[in-house]
């Protein structure tokens, strides 16, 4: 089944538990700080149904039509397609929804392609990529402990509960869960949440080992969300990233939440509880998602740049022209990472499948944690003074006297007044706004801090072929006075 946009906003509509403060929100379709974003993936879905996106973003499978992200390839071809399917879904946002619908989708896919890792739980696996995918489901995840937990001893000492997500009872009809969840980005506006765990558990954290997925208004479940930042947006016009794309950020409790045994992955083994990530094809097809999205998100902000200093100017300067060359070509690195993960791809991880090559995947989330934050520097650079000389807001041409010399003395050689300040507004909603702050702490640790980053790159480089090629050279290097003797 392929959702319309329609049936996803109906499907929101469910009684879900969302907090903003001690506000609850009555309806994410409705309320100002979720509405605008619920249209952009109603939007996502509606794309799919297009029909001339059928061959792009579809397959057929088991006798129906499905999104393209729930096809486990076989072939460089199929992978080809997947990747281009991101590029299409993310290109109407501008890479600014991290955390679409085919993200985690991904990810459960590529679990798929090796589903019996997962032991006594793999049917649950694969009956949930099949009910994901029948149903067209958009689901969100939660998969680190909150930051307070990481001191098990206090809580203990306090005789106080840790705050971790754990199983606290077992039951003939599935585990009792309580304690929270980070950092469930877009669960508000999800219908599912995955729950696992992307960092080492310790041996003896057996009951927070588990990895399971509820529905978004289960009993107990309650999404607290970050301060939003759509609520504050005037318009459009005023702020045109955060009206349409505040991708909502939500810590998850549990309350005592009843799991059903049949949507539990994992219990009682921490190791496989983070190992499912890199053992199965999860990261593989699910953070090549997150290459694709950036990459879309730079060509955005490459292009904003090129507008800036056209603006301004600017762009003849060599200094200037120079500086979007650079930009260029680190965009062209990146495309040329998420091409190298097709071109390269892997038989992996069981004979018949293929998946993106991994060590580019992680080269490609290494680029965006080192990168993304000087290429917004480098925006703010060419913007210069001239977001600050913009009038408070778009009312001043809603006066004849002062429209009339706001579109005289703003105007530059280059660009009119009215272009000038629409330009210099989604500049400063990516540069300087609450959002652009929230996009420029996504982008440094959604796939972990950089040493969590730099060691998957670690344990994925060929160590032994490489340093086999220094040792080749050491062995032909004879010491003085050994060389006759090698000689004769």
């Amino acid at each position: 089944m392929l959702k319309s946009g329609k049936d996803y906003l109906e499907g929101l509509r469910d009684g879900r538990t969302v907090y903003i403060g001690r506000e609850r929100v009555e309806d994410v379709t409705t309320h100002p700080a979720f509405r605008n974003t619920a249209r952009a993936f109603a939007e996502f879905y509606d794309l799919k149904r297009d029909p001339a996106q059928r061959d792009a973003l579809t397959y057929e499978e088991d006798g129906g039509r499905h999104s393209i992200y729930y096809m486990k390839a076989r072939t460089k071809e199929q992978l080809a397609k997947r990747s281009n399917a991101h590029r299409v879904l993310a290109e109407p946002s501008f890479g600014l929804l991290g955390r679409s619908p085919d993200y985690i989708a991904s990810f459960v896919t590529g679990m798929n392609l090796k589903a019996e890792l997962f032991g006594q739980y793999a049917d649950n696996v694969r009956s949930y990529y099949k009910f994901m995918r029948d149903n067209d489901i958009f689901a969100a995840h939660a998969i680190v402990s909150p930051q307070a937990s990481r001191d098990p001893d206090f809580f203990q000492k306090k005789n106080l509960p840790n705050p971790a997500c754990r199983v606290i009872a077992e039951e003939d009809d599935g585990v009792v869960i309580s304690g929270m969840k980070m950092l469930a980005t877009g669960s508000a506006l999800a219908d599912e949440i995955w729950i696992g765990n992307i960092l080492p558990l310790s041996p003896e954290a057996r009951a927070e080992s588990i990895t399971f997925a509820v529905p978004c208004n289960a009993k107990g479940v309650s999404l607290w969300s970050r301060k939003p930042f759509a609520s504050s947006a005037q318009s459009e016009f005023e702020a045109p990233l955060t009206w349409r794309f505040d991708e909502a950020d939500a810590m998850v409790m549990f309350d005592n939440v009843k799991v059903p045994w049949e949507r539990v992955f994992v219990h009682n083994d921490p190791a496989l509880s983070r190992g499912l990530y890199i053992e199965t094809a999860a990261h593989s097809y699910g953070n090549h998602h997150s290459n694709v999205r950036l990459m879309v998100k730079m060509q955005f902000l490459v292009g904003l740049c090129s507008r800036i200093a056209q603006a301004n100017g600017a762009a003849e300067v060599p200094a200037v022209r120079e500086t979007l060359g650079r930009l260029a070509a680190l965009e062209s690195v990146l495309e040329a990472i998420v091409a190298g993960q097709i071109e390269a791809c892997e038989e992996w991880p069981v004979k018949g499948y293929v998946t993106f090559n991994r060590r580019m995947m992680y080269a490609g989330l290494n680029w965006g944690v080192e990168n993304y934050s000087a290429v917004i520097d480098t925006l703010r650079e060419l913007c210069g003074g001239g977001m600050l000389q913009m009038p408070a807001d778009g009312s001043v041409m809603e006066d004849s006297a002062l429209g009339e010399q706001f579109r005289t003395y703003w105007q530059t050689p280059h660009m009119s007044a009215l272009d000038r300040m629409k330009l210099f507004r989604l500049a400063w909603d990516i540069v300087g706004s609450e959002l652009g702050g929230r996009h420029l702490q996504y982008e440094k640790f959604f796939p972990g801090a950089s040493f969590v980053v730099r060691n998957h790159n670690y344990r994925e480089a060929p160590w032994k072929a490489w340093q086999d090629r220094v040792d080749t050279i050491l062995q032909r290097m004879t010491p003085p006075g050994k060389q006759a003797e090698a000689a004769e």
